[in-house]
């Protein structure tokens, strides 16, 4: 396993897929909640073609949990000091939920560190400050445990759930491993984040993809973003929230279709 050491935490990180010549390098960012296998349905399909480069968030999966509070901006430099720390002068980028509020995030800051941007199941908005509030209190108060129904259920249909219970189940188990304090901090960070006048500075092409059942970031959510960045555009796929792994088969064709055009 390799680890990037930060002055305060830990990121734990893996790197799949062609390892020769000048491949591009693609990067994954995992939603809330979520370690970096949330993305194992990916691999397959794309490490032929791309140096891929997953890693678990701050205070999520095998990464160490700083105490919370966290800003977008403390996840967005996460990112750029693991590119510095592997050599990585540019990537494109896939983030999911909070993960695409990063990849947001950099696009606006450091869009030079990115190639070609895909943002699925996000929006510039997740949420609002008293919801997210609400949401910290409960975790405070019953631990995590007591959001997994409810989770599964925001992000998986149930036809899916009824047949890929294997799955859904893998991703629930990531869900109530996640650390008291990461889940906490990323639940501060998006209370506070608002981009929906900031990504009118993304210049990257971007890729914006929506679950049409999804009911945490439906596809309007998506189609602002795509509408509201230079070079934008939308495609909605069937499933809920975690649409990587409802949709796996279209979402892969679409992110190849994309990154190689």
């Amino acid at each position: 396993m390799a680890y990037l050491d930060l002055s305060s935490h830990r990121l734990h990180y893996r790197i799949d897929g062609n390892q020769e010549g000048n491949a591009p390098w693609l990067l994954f960012c995992n939603s809330l909640g979520t370690d970096l296998s949330m993305w194992d349905a990916q691999i397959a399909a794309l490490s032929p073609h791309f140096r891929v480069l997953r890693y678990d968030r701050r205070g999520h999966g095998r990464s160490s949990a700083p105490p919370p509070p966290y800003a977008l901006a403390d996840l967005g430099h996460d990112v750029v000091a693991l590119l510095d720390a592997l050599g990585i002068e540019k990537t494109h980028f896939c983030g999911l939920s909070i993960g695409g509020l990063t990849g947001q995030w950099l696009g606006i800051h450091a869009g030079q560190r990115l190639d070609r941007i895909v943002l699925c199941a996000t929006a510039a908005r997740i949420g609002t400050a008293e919801g997210w509030a609400a949401r910290i209190d409960s975790v405070r108060a019953d631990g995590l445990a007591a959001l997994t129904a409810a989770t599964a259920e925001r992000w998986f249909s149930p036809e899916f759930a009824a047949g890929h219970r294997e799955a859904v189940g893998r991703v629930i188990e990531s869900f109530t491993a996640t650390s008291t304090d990461g889940y906490i901090g990323g639940c501060t960070a998006l209370a506070r984040a608002d981009l929906r006048e900031d990504i009118a500075a993304i210049a990257n092409p971007l890729l914006a993809i929506s679950g049409e059942g999804d009911p945490v970031c439906p596809p309007a959510d998506l189609e602002y973003i795509a509408a509201h960045v230079q070079r934008g555009r939308h495609l909605s796929l069937p499933g809920r929230h975690i649409v990587n792994i409802e949709s796996a088969s279209l979402f892969n064709a679409a992110l190849l279709e994309f990154l190689q055009c």
